[in-house]
């Protein structure tokens, strides 16, 4: 099968023909350094180009920066226009946008210009990050919070991720701590600036 470019992504059309796998995720949210403590029930459609550990990511940037108006982009991962969660308030004014992974510096130049909080949840090596980025002039670069995840401990999470998903996940004094198959993890976090 060829690959076909949609958006920012090359996708196999092979993954095109498969249809999206659902996993329900269950999050208990106790967020002390922000004060949020909340139950998600997240229903994630997880496209067949997308890794687990993708995913993973993607419940960890929701659950540790939700808020009442939160949402995940329409048009999925591939969308070169949306944020891939973002808050808006209740008239549709963009407040927060939240990028995943490793985006360019083009998406942030775009995303720092369309809004004013933009953040990077992400598990990339930060000096690569920061210097592919860097390689454009990105509006209000130094206002960017990024925060970073060690690869293992996403890898680690990943372990206990299968079609429905329990984890508790407590964040107290930059120190996150998620609970998963009977198995608690740690990670410090704390943002950072590309």
């Amino acid at each position: 099968m060829r690959p076909v470019a949609i958006g920012a992504r090359t996708w196999n059309t092979a993954d095109m023909a498969q249809p999206p796998t659902i996993h329900r995720v269950h999050v208990e949210l106790t967020d002390v350094d922000r004060g949020v403590y909340e139950t998600l029930d997240l229903r994630l459609a997880r496209h067949p180009s997308e890794t687990v550990r993708f995913m993973v990511l993607r419940v960890l940037a929701y659950a540790l920066s939700y808020e009442e108006g939160m949402a995940f982009s329409k048009g999925g991962l591939s969308s070169p226009d949306e944020a891939p969660l973002s808050v808006t308030d209740p008239t549709g004014l963009m407040l927060r946008w939240i990028e995943i992974g490793s985006p360019s510096g083009e998406r942030l130049h775009k995303a720092a210009k369309a809004c004013r909080q933009v953040e990077i949840y992400t598990s990339a090596d930060l000096a690569v990050l920061r210097r592919e980025v860097r390689k454009v002039q990105v509006f209000r670069i130094d206002e960017i919070a990024v925060w970073h995840l060690e690869p293992s401990f996403i890898l680690a999470i990943e372990q206990h991720v299968g079609r429905e998903t329990r984890l508790a996940l407590t964040r107290t004094a930059g120190t996150l701590y998620v609970s998963a198959g009977g198995e608690t993890l740690e990670c410090r976090l704390e943002p950072t600036r590309l």
